[in-house]
C-alpha cells in the first residue's frame, strides 16, 4: 500500500537512475532487480532500455508487472552468469548477510554489478540512516530486522573482499532527501 502512496517519487527516482546507468547497460541486456520491492525501476529499467528484467525478492510487494521470483533471501535460484547486469538498489543494508547477498550477485552477473545504498558517514548519517531503515521495515517490509549500513570505506573494503573492482562511483542524493546516496558500478576482477 505505501509503495502507492509514494509511487509519484518512486518514478522520479527510476527516471534519474535508468540516466545514470544508462553508460553501463545496453539496450537488450538481460538484467536481475535483486530486492525489486514495488517494481517500479525494474518496470522503468525495462522501457528505458529496452531490456529483459527479472524481479526477485523476499516479499512480492510488485506495483508493477514484470517477471518475477520469491526467494529465501540467501542463495539466488539462477545459474552462475544469467545476467549482463545485476541491480541492487537500496537493498543491502536490508540483508541479514550482506556480503553473501553481493557474493551471490557476482556469481549471476556477467558484466556489471550495479548498486545504489545509503551511507552512515557522519554522525548526522548515521542518525538519518537509521530513522530511515527503521521506517522502511515498519511501514514496508513489516518487520523489525535491525538494517546494516557501512559507510563508504566500509563498502570499498567489503568489495576487494569480494573480488569486486568499482569502475563507477558518484554521490546520487538530492538536497531534500534523508540520506546521504552513493552509486557504484563494479565488474568482477
Amino acid at each position: 500500500m505505501f509503495y502507492k502512496i509514494f509511487s509519484i517519487v518512486y518514478r522520479k527516482a527510476a527516471d534519474r537512475m535508468a540516466n545514470d546507468c544508462r553508460d553501463f547497460i545496453n539496450d537488450g541486456d538481460n538484467i536481475l532487480d535483486l530486492g525489486c520491492g514495488s517494481a517500479i525501476v525494474a518496470k522503468k529499467f525495462k522501457q528505458f532500455f529496452q531490456a529483459e528484467v527479472t524481479g526477485i525478492d523476499i516479499i512480492d510487494n510488485r506495483v508493477e508487472k514484470i517477471d518475477f521470483r520469491l526467494f529465501n533471501g540467501l542463495a539466488l535460484p539462477f545459474e552462475s552468469g544469467s545476467f549482463d547486469n545485476v541491480l541492487i538498489a537500496y537493498v543491502l543494508h536490508h540483508c541479514q548477510e550482506p556480503l553473501e547477498t553481493l557474493s551471490e550477485a557476482k556469481r549471476v552477473a556477467k558484466r556489471h554489478i550495479i548498486i545504489y545504498e545509503d551511507m552512515p558517514d557522519g554522525w548526522w548519517g548515521k542518525i538519518r540512516c537509521r530513522i530511515h531503515g527503521n521506517l522502511f521495515n515498519i511501514f514496508f517490509q513489516k518487520n523489525s530486522a535491525q538494517c546494516k549500513f557501512l559507510n563508504q570505506a566500509g563498502w570499498g573494503e567489503a568489495f576487494k573482499k569480494l573480488g569486486l573492482k568499482p569502475v563507477f562511483e558518484k554521490k546520487v542524493s538530492l538536497p531534500f532527501e534523508l540520506t546521504q546516496k552513493r552509486l557504484f558500478v563494479l565488474e568482477k576482477f
